[in-house]
């Protein structure tokens, strides 16, 4: 089994009125030093077999069909590795 990753961020030319209130928010919770925020979205999709092309191909379909509104938002798919840290 394999994870395959699709984030999903607004394209820069897009106002991100969720992302300017955290970052309006950030200061009076005592975060210094932030000029902007971005918010998206990430999508974990677990396929079966090795992640080559075609699977690939197929996840790039969803992303376009499903996950992501390609005429505000852009995608990049990825493979995750093995090394996972968490916070």
């Amino acid at each position: 089994m394999t994870r395959v990753i699709v984030d999903v961020m607004l394209k820069p030319e897009i106002l991100d009125a969720q992302g300017q209130a955290i970052a309006r928010a950030l200061p009076r919770l005592g975060f210094s030093g932030v000029s902007a925020v971005r918010q998206g979205k990430r999508f974990e999709i677990e396929i079966d077999g090795p992640a080559d092309e075609t699977a690939l191909s197929d996840v790039r379909k969803m992303a376009e069909t499903l996950l992501a509104n390609t005429v505000i938002e852009d995608y990049v798919v990825t493979v995750e590795s093995s090394a996972v840290t968490k916070g």
